[in-house]
């Protein structure tokens, strides 16, 4: 018992420790992703930590037992001390990852991060088009992006290829693919948009239809057969189609924190838009008291929490409930069951939404680029 109530376990995935620490250096970016993860209020929040702060806030997380460590944002390269805290990182013991779209990187800062110790680099590509790319991002970037591609391969570095999945460009499957192989990448990931922030606000618009998902698939799946293990393809189908949710973080609280580019702890990056949960400060607590202690992070670990039929479910030891930024968004409420899942109450929301993402009309309203003040 704690003088709050009950303590609720940490799961045992990660053995109790914040196992992926993510590192959201800053909201800023020069891209305007018309489904970026940011909050639709990212231009009031710009108090960002300081080097010193980001510093005391690995050593803390690396003493907690924190092993993976993934620098992103908004765009990690606008950060000019992005070297000196990758050189602490590697430091510490950290496995560093950079998560970016390549604008502000060239050969020369690429080799100052691979000299401070970065292991890998995700790099976000919205298709094999630069017409597409460049529409989808609001910047003409594509070839840039190419060329950091090739640059970061010939340094040395592994790379992961994340492209975003949306209506606009998956029916670029294959031919992505293509150029994926021949730019040597490691590791290609369809990251189907999952609908929160600025992807809620697009969903009509972004949002693929079942059928094209399938062909998406489908391409994948042979393009698999043909190259073998030349390049790992990852594809998930996103969880409005598939009828159950996906793992919160592997449980909320679990093995995931998120610090924010103002210091705000998270269990996850869409986490701050949840109403009614304080989330503490690296600078007012410790990393420690925050994980194990802050209120927060307790509130929906273990399964006290649920509701039924969560709660009695035999799948709940696999989605954990499902994701509570969604139950929030769909429901108002982020202690009711996923609505991603059919057993859900409220799983008639996500029909409702489907239908209205496929209406003949979608196509007629532009989409909401990211930018301050555009929500």
């Amino acid at each position: 018992m704690t003088k709050d109530g009950p303590a609720r376990p940490l799961r045992l995935d990660g053995q109790g420790k914040p196992l992926w620490l993510v590192c959201e250096l800053t909201y800023k970016c020069p891209l305007k992703c018309p489904w970026c993860n940011n909050p639709l209020e990212f231009g009031s929040i710009r108090d960002e930590l300081s080097t010193e702060e980001w510093k005391r806030v690995l050593r803390e997380s690396r003493a907690l037992g924190s092993l993976q460590l993934g620098f992103t944002g908004g765009e990690p390269l606008v950060r000019k001390d992005l070297e000196e805290l990758v050189a602490e990182a590697d430091r510490l013991g950290f496995y560093t990852n950079l998560i970016t779209s390549t604008v502000g990187m060239d050969a020369e800062r690429l080799g100052r991060l691979k000299a401070a110790g970065l292991k890998q680099i995700q790099v976000s590509l919205q298709s094999h088009d630069a017409d597409t790319t460049n529409t989808l991002v609001g910047a003409p970037v594509h070839q840039h992006k190419i060329d950091m591609i090739r640059e970061i391969k010939a340094q040395g570095f592994p790379v992961v290829l994340n492209i975003p999945v949306v209506r606009q460009n998956i029916a670029h499957t294959t031919a992505y693919l293509e150029l994926a192989l021949e730019l040597g990448v490691d590791y290609v990931e369809f990251a189907n948009v999952q609908y929160y922030n600025w992807a809620l606000v697009n969903r009509d618009e972004l949002m693929p239809t079942l059928e094209e998902l399938r062909e998406s698939e489908a391409a994948i799946n042979a393009f698999r057969a043909r190259i073998g293990k030349r390049m790992t393809i990852y594809f998930v189908i996103p969880d409005y189609f598939n009828g159950r949710p996906k793992a919160c973080m592997n449980g909320w609280g679990s093995i995931i924190m998120t610090i924010a580019p103002d210091g705000l702890a998270l269990p996850c990056q869409e986490a701050r838009l949840l109403e009614g949960l304080d989330f503490p400060s690296v600078r007012d607590h410790s990393v420690e008291w925050i994980w194990k202690d802050s209120p927060a992070f307790k509130t929906y670990r273990g399964d006290d929490w649920m509701k039924e039929p969560c709660r009695s479910c035999d799948e709940k030891e696999k989605d954990f409930g499902g994701c509570r930024c969604q139950a929030y968004l769909l429901t108002g409420d982020a202690a009711n069951p996923d609505p991603a899942c059919s057993k859900s109450p409220f799983h008639h929301k996500i029909g409702q939404a489907i239908v209205e993402a496929h209406r003949p009309l979608r196509n007629s309203r532009p989409l909401v680029m990211r930018q301050a003040g555009a929500s």
